[in-house]
């Protein structure tokens, strides 16, 4: 009866740990709508050419966010006249200044980009890990200044290596429970020691 008691304890975790797996498989999402971003124009000049615009604070993910999964999805209405990335790293001489406007092209973010670009079309997806991130965006050839809108969509799961532990958790803890309630060697050897009896007592028949 003791035991049976006990198992209500890691039972209870059990159900706890399930619970949390569920709300993983699930997620959390959500999406933001930001409207009149302004399109930079592209100068007729050369020497300037296409200079891109760049948020002026890191996006900085802590490495506690080792344990989720974080799908970041962003998408735009102008893709003809305008394009945007994600960067985790960047040059110096590439800082915004107090119009969030940069002294450079896309081609002098290049090798920083992780995720859109001017090839895009139209909207791109990437998954937040620890780093630092900016947002940059840019105009295309023949842009002049106007506004758009950008939809952000963001998906949050934990990581897949903490749902399979997490799952494995909850099996062994529901295991247990089980046999602490009932366990089965002696649910075993109560049916064997029955059955015995009922063979003894049909043999004393016969006799």
């Amino acid at each position: 009866m003791m035991l049976r008691i006990l198992s209500i304890l890691p039972g209870l975790v059990g159900f706890i740990c399930a619970l949390i797996l569920l709300g993983s498989i699930i997620g959390y999402s959500t999406e933001e709508d930001i409207s009149d971003i302004p399109i930079v124009p592209c100068s007729n000049d050369d020497s300037i050419g296409c200079q891109v615009a760049m948020t002026k604070a890191d996006i900085e993910v802590p490495n506690a966010f080792r344990l989720l999964d974080i799908d970041i999805g962003v998408d735009w209405n102008e893709p003809d006249r305008s394009w945007f990335a994600v960067i985790n790293d960047y040059d110096i001489k590439c800082e915004p200044d107090d119009n969030s406007l940069t002294s450079c092209t896309e081609s002098d973010f290049e090798k920083y980009i992780i995720a859109g670009g001017s090839q895009v079309d139209g909207e791109f997806n990437f998954k937040m890990e620890p780093e630092n991130y900016r947002f940059i965006t840019g105009g295309k050839d023949g842009s002049t200044i106007s506004n758009q809108d950008i939809n952000i969509k963001i998906e949050v799961h934990l990581n897949p290596l903490l749902e399979i532990i997490l799952a494995a958790i909850t099996l062994f803890l529901f295991i247990g429970a089980t046999e602490m309630a009932f366990p089965i060697k002696k649910l075993f050897n109560k049916n064997k020691d029955k059955d015995k009896k009922v063979e003894e007592r049909e043999y004393s028949i016969v006799e």
